[in-house]
Formats: structure tokens, sequence, C-alpha cells
């Protein structure tokens, strides 16, 4: 989706950080807006802001893990502009500092409610809509560089959230319709709320992250992507994974007889012809 002028964009996690940036970004290019998030004052801040900058825009206030408060924020949205062309599923909650074998399922419940569910969500609520609606629409969802590379220590209930993120927003995009672009957007370290605020502000600023995801959302691409050392970290990972491959289960004619996408292909293929 080239042109946001407007277009209606709605943002969970819209109130602080790298969603209420994107606000602003999509503000400029003449899209109005819907932001979600639990605390009100925040979104109150965020609208007043919004507007002084000449931006037309709207708040709710929604809890991403619920399904009814996200179908009442689509209800919201819905009313307010009769319409919605994009939904940024960006709300997000982190955990860092403890070793897998001292988390909880109550600590891991707690991240992959918000970060996995809250995407969920916005994704099938949203989507379901569009699909009705049958314009031209997108759903971005936010994942993290670490969707895209090895876990890291102290962070597994994060890490392992965000490769959640990269799965369900593969298949959503493979799943919906033609009109409805799906895009993975890969924040690497930038200044949020969601860690200790000394070491936040050792991160991009989130205003800079941005622009240049937006760049990339406008060409429509499905990987958005930003911080360039990451790609270190995805080579290593790849590396190691294609030299396992090479030595234990080498290349061989035929070798796709057990892939799982040959064979659903196959199936589905001879079931649509009887």
């Amino acid at each position: 989706m080239k042109d946001f002028e407007d277009k209606v964009v709605a943002i969970t996690g819209g109130a602080t950080g790298i969603g209420f940036s994107f606000a602003k970004q999509f503000g400029k290019e003449g899209a109005k807006i819907v932001i979600a998030a639990r605390r009100e004052e925040r979104l109150q801040a965020a609208v007043q802001t919004l507007t002084e900058m000449g931006i037309e825009a709207k708040y709710f206030i929604c809890d991403v893990t619920k399904r009814d408060s996200v179908e009442a924020f689509a209800d919201f949205a819905w009313n307010a502009f009769g319409k919605v062309d994009v939904i940024v599923n960006n709300a997000g909650a982190m955990l860092q500092g403890i070793p897998v074998i001292d988390l909880t399922v109550e600590q891991f419940q707690h991240v992959y409610n918000v970060n996995i569910f809250g995407i969920v969500n916005g994704s099938a609520v949203f989507g379901k809509r569009f699909i009705q609606q049958g314009t031209p629409t997108a759903i971005y969802n936010v994942g993290s560089e670490n969707s895209l590379f090895n876990g890291t220590p102290m962070g597994a209930a994060y890490v392992s959230s965000k490769h959640a993120v990269l799965a369900i927003t593969e298949s959503l995009k493979q799943e919906v319709p033609d009109f409805i672009e799906v895009g993975l957007i890969c924040p690497g370290f930038v200044r949020s709320e969601l860690n200790d605020a000394e070491l936040m502000q050792l991160g991009m600023d989130a205003d800079q992250y941005t622009s240049i995801a937006m760049e990339q959302i406008k060409a429509g691409e499905f990987y958005i992507v930003s911080h360039a050392y990451n790609i270190v970290r995805i080579n290593e990972r790849h590396d190691a994974i294609a030299k396992a491959f090479e030595q234990y289960a080498p290349r061989y004619e035929g070798d796709n007889e057990f892939d799982v996408w040959t064979l659903y292909t196959r199936l589905m293929e001879t079931s649509g012809s009887e």
C-alpha cells in the first residue's frame, strides 16, 4: 500500500514508543489514526500531540489479550471513520533477566498473551472485517529482530514469542485474499518503555526507526528491517543450520518425498480434481 492519504490506520500499543511513532508517520502521510492501549492518560496525551500536528486521531482503551476487547476496538474504529484500511498489531510485553529454568509458566503466559495472542486477536478480528470490506487493506504485525535469529540468554520468553509472530505472520500472508497486504515489522533495539529506562536510552530513536520502516511499508515489503548488524546474527544461525544439513542430511534426488509442503500441495491438487 503506497498511498495512505485519507486511509484509516488502527494501531495497538499506540500511545507510546514505536506504536506512537508509527501513528505520527502514518499521520504525516495523510492517514486518520485510531490508537489503542490500556492507559487512558497516555492515550489522551498521544492524541493531543497528534492533533497538534494536524493529524486527525482518536483513541480507545483496549486489552489486546481479550478478543472481545479487540472486537470493541474494531467497532469503535469503524464507527468513528466508516472504514479501516490498516491494522498495526504493535502492543508488546517484555520479560528479561531470568534464565529458562527459573521462568514460571505464569511468566511465559504473560508475555505470550500480549505478544502472541494479542497479534492473533488483532489479525483475526481486523482480518475478517477486511475480507468483508473487500477493499485494499493491510495487516502489519510487529515482531522483532529476535523473530529472525537466535535466542538470547535470559530472554527466552520474549524471544520465543517473537519467533511465533514470524510463523503466524508468514502463514497469515498465504491465507488471506490478495487484496490484503501482510507485513512483518522487525525492529532492532529501539527506545521504548518495554525495558529498563537507562538501558533503553542506548537504542535507536523511535522516530528514526519508523522512518526507515515506513519506506519499506510503502514499497510493499514483507520483511521490514532496520538495524544493519542483524544480518551478522542471521547469517551465523543460517550457516550453522546449513552445516548441519550438509553433514547429516545432504540433498539427494527425490529428497522432497517427505516434504510436508510438497505433500500438502499434492493432496490439495488431488482433492481439487475429484
